[in-house]
């Protein structure tokens, strides 16, 4: 059964932090490219919308080997702006609730099928594995009271669902849009970015156990 929320996947950016040339979302992971990992994790997804910018055609040309029906939004100035930005222009349109997702991150599978059922606004964080983390601060209930650069009970890794009422534009990060409605409900999942190579090696090793 399709899920009623839009999900949009920000795609936009030039990877610089990892050193190869190329925009992470044509990433080659075992044998596949990271974005057709993601898509194949949101085929239950109507309203798919990828942001693009670095190496837009390539990414377009890669998306639509597995879905003719994603919609595709630009973000032309993807070298002057971070996710914060791709994310707005991409959930402006689309479905009352939207479920952000960077184009870096893999998210384990049953933790996946929970954030497209779960209803309204929230927050994923995951167990602190990075060095330069964005930390979220929770309460008992592990509702996300406020990130923080300095510390925190668990890193912010996205995803994240928000209604599109409380969609305002921000030229920074996703989190600095999501931190203008705290608090809100908050997901632990099994979440893996890839800003670096060594990221890049952790998460091919990962994913062989999915």
């Amino acid at each position: 059964m399709p899920t009623p929320k839009s999900v949009v996947i920000s795609s936009a950016g030039i990877g610089s932090r990892l050193g190869l040339g190329l925009t992470k979302a044509l990433l080659q992971i075992n044998g596949r490219s990271l974005i057709s990992w993601q898509l194949d994790l949101f085929k239950d997804v109507q309203d798919l919308r990828i942001v693009v910018g670095f190496q837009a055609n390539d990414i377009i040309e890669e998306v639509l080997k597995y879905r003719s029906d994603a919609v595709f939004v630009f973000n032309h100035l993807y070298f002057e702006t971070k996710t914060g930005a791709s994310f707005y222009l991409g959930a402006k349109d689309a479905g009352e609730e939207i479920i952000e997702w960077d184009g870096d991150l893999l998210v384990h599978p049953d933790d996946v099928k929970t954030i497209l059922e779960t209803p309204g606004e929230f927050i994923c964080y995951s167990d602190i594995t990075s060095e330069d983390a964005v930390y979220c601060k929770t309460d008992e209930q592990g509702n996300v009271l406020a990130f923080s650069r300095e510390n925190g009970d668990y890193e912010w890794t996205g995803p994240a669902c928000i209604r599109k009422e409380h969609l305002t534009y921000s030229s920074n990060n996703v989190f600095n849009i999501f931190e203008r409605v705290l608090p809100m409900k908050g997901i632990k999942v099994r979440a893996y970015d890839i800003d670096t190579y060594s990221d890049y090696k952790r998460v091919s090793e990962i994913i062989k156990h999915w």
